[in-house]
């Protein structure tokens, strides 16, 4: 079996963010090794032998515009990975960075996708409960014009406190809500998206200092495995082990799949939602498997 013939992208025009680092830059390598022809965007250099890099701020609609009218009429797959942790301040960067200009960037190229083609994107654990808040984050997914978008968050001071975890809330409603609208289905565009848990990443120091009230690395460090970790016996994952399944589902091999996310997390969210389930059916784990014997 040809495995390069089986994902599907040699020859094929692929767009990526984020791959200067972390898994955006697993994934890319992979892309390369199946014999895409790669488009790579990030904030900072990319040392990759990709087709075209592109160095770009996509916090800025000017260099986001900028970029698009340089990539090809024709592309086959988007991946969008870049992101930053939040900070005091910067709520509104947070969500020009993690989700806006991804919806932005998605909007804009679906034109120019072939049929068949794919959408992958790197949203978070961080989203989990997205359902929550799923109709306000259909009121700025339905907001096409980035200066009305911008106005929206600032209207929203409430929401956007929560900077990190409201922009991958969008990304998860966002991947739920385009899978059949009638821009994606009627080319037969797919969208997925994985849900990473902790992971090794250029980002992990930021992310560290961002979850301490103090701004404190190692208390930071030791609250994510109080959260993400501990209550499993976990371990942190490396960027390969989110890249690799990121190329997958973007893949052929997953040419039947649309509008999933895909937790990649060991498992934790699954014992979140369990244990949402059994506290609103007030049952315990015993009782359930009682239930299902008789």
């Amino acid at each position: 079996m040809d495995l390069k013939k089986l994902f599907g992208f040699v020859g094929k025009n692929v767009v990526i963010t984020g791959s200067a680092s972390g898994m955006s830059k697993s994934a890319t390598e992979l892309l390369i090794e199946l014999g895409a022809n790669v488009y790579a965007i990030d904030i900072n250099p990319i040392e990759l032998p990709v087709k075209k890099a592109y160095q770009a701020d996509l916090s800025k609609k000017e260099e986001i515009d900028k970029v698009l009218n340089d990539l090809p009429e024709k592309i086959d797959a988007i991946f969008t990975c870049h992101g930053i942790a939040a900070f005091p301040g910067n709520e509104l960067k947070v969500q020009q960075v993690n989700f806006y200009s991804q919806k932005y960037m998605i909007d804009n190229l679906l034109p120019r996708l072939s049929e068949h083609a794919s959408v992958s994107i790197i949203s978070s654990v961080g989203g989990f409960g997205w359902e929550q808040v799923y109709d306000k984050c259909l009121e700025v997914i339905n907001i096409n014009d980035w200066d009305t978008a911008m106005k929206w968050y600032q209207e929203h001071p409430d929401l956007i406190k929560s900077a990190y975890v409201f922009a991958k809330q969008c990304l998860e409603s966002y991947v739920v809500s385009k899978c059949m609208s009638k821009e994606f289905i009627s080319k037969y565009i797919r969208i997925n998206a994985i849900n990473p848990g902790d992971t090794v990443t250029g980002l992990t120091s930021d992310f560290n200092k961002s979850t301490s009230p103090k701004g404190d690395e190692k208390e930071g460090e030791e609250m994510i495995s109080n959260i993400f970790l501990n209550s499993w016996n976990g371990y942190t994952a490396t960027p390969e082990q989110m890249g690799y399944p990121l190329v997958v589902i973007g893949s052929d091999i997953c040419s039947y799949m649309s509008g999933q996310l895909i937790y990649i997390d060991h498992g934790l969210t699954s014992t979140w939602l369990s244990g949402a389930l059994l506290s609103k059916n007030n049952k315990s784990i015993e009782e359930i498997s009682s239930d299902s014997n008789k």
